[in-house]
């Protein structure tokens, strides 16, 4: 697809783009309720991965149709490889990510499973150092270690090292290094791709790559009623539409780390919504984890600020 369609860049140089870190902020509160939606859906995790994807499409192509309309005189998006495979490959991750997250929770503790997929914001950093030459201030590292250390609290009470949790929990880091691909790749295309385009892209190459998993798991991969599609719907709609377009128009203004720290609000919003909707209990460790989080944010800002 044509850079003519990606969103410009207007940033200018060491400036710090609030619109775009207010858009990953609310991206990252919309991607927080999956879990909710999650809890409401009949089907099996890797197939409400797989409508998710799915659902959206229709949606996106109507976007997508919009945006080459709007931007009359541009080329239309080539259907070749060589266009198609960043999209390809940003799938690829997403689909893994929510792969292995799934399998990950059904094999160790769902503390486990979400303490270690957090660690994305670590691989996502060291990625973009080793691979697209980012440097990263001690500020933004000192943020990054305080946030990292707010989400050890929510989960960490939790948290236990034992070996019949193993499998789960290399799953779990497995799922954090998806993500941190998923970011990565996903701001290197924003640099040359509009945000519907890339947001489209993953959807379908994510539900192909999806598609096989969820026939072959055990339990349902359709929803027994009409009643059943709504939270299929809403992840569709809202988490994945709403939320991951905010989030990849952001990764076009902002660092691949900055975004995946940022995206550690996701268990404050979860953990919130949780205690509204269903009443789960909040300790001490939520109320802690949640201002360490929000703290390291600030901080990781103001560290993004002066690079």
């Amino acid at each position: 697809m044509s850079e003519q369609f990606q969103d410009k860049n207007i940033d200018e140089p060491g400036h710090f783009n609030m619109a775009a870190f207010i858009m990953l902020i609310l991206g990252g509160i919309a991607i927080g309720t999956s879990p909710i939606f999650m809890r409401f859906s009949e089907v099996t995790p890797t197939s409400a991965a797989f409508w998710r994807l799915l659902l959206a499409i229709p949606l996106l192509i109507i976007w997508q149709a919009y945006d080459i309309r709007k931007n009359k005189g541009a080329a239309t998006p080539k259907l070749n490889i060589k266009d198609m495979k960043p999209f390809i490959i940003v799938g690829f991750f997403f689909a893994l990510d929510l792969t292995m997250w799934h399998w990950s929770v059904e094999l160790t503790s769902v503390a486990n499973s979400t303490l270690l997929a957090n660690m994305a914001a670590i691989f996502t950093a060291v990625g973009g150092f080793l691979f697209f030459g980012e440097r990263f201030s001690k500020t933004f590292i000192g943020g990054m270690m305080l946030a990292l250390l707010g989400a050890m609290s929510l989960m960490g009470h939790s948290f236990e090292l034992a070996p019949e949790n193993l499998s789960g929990d290399i799953l779990a880091l497995i799922t954090a290094v998806a993500y941190a691909g998923y970011m990565i790749f996903s701001a290197k295309a924003r640099k040359s791709y509009s945000t519907v385009s890339l947001v489209l892209g993953t959807a379908v190459f994510g539900a192909i790559f999806l598609l096989p998993i969820a026939l072959n798991e055990t339990g349902n991969f359709m929803p027994t009623n009409i009643g059943g599609w709504w939270p299929l719907i809403a992840l569709a709609w809202f988490t994945h539409v709403v939320g991951q377009s905010l989030i990849v128009y952001a990764l076009a203004h902002l660092p691949a780390a900055f975004g995946s720290v940022t995206l550690l609000i996701q268990p404050v919003v979860a953990a919130i919504l949780a205690w509204v909707l269903f009443g789960e209990y909040l300790s001490v460790y939520h109320f802690v984890g949640a201002a360490l989080i929000i703290s390291g944010i600030l901080v990781c800002k103001k560290g993004v600020r002066k690079n």
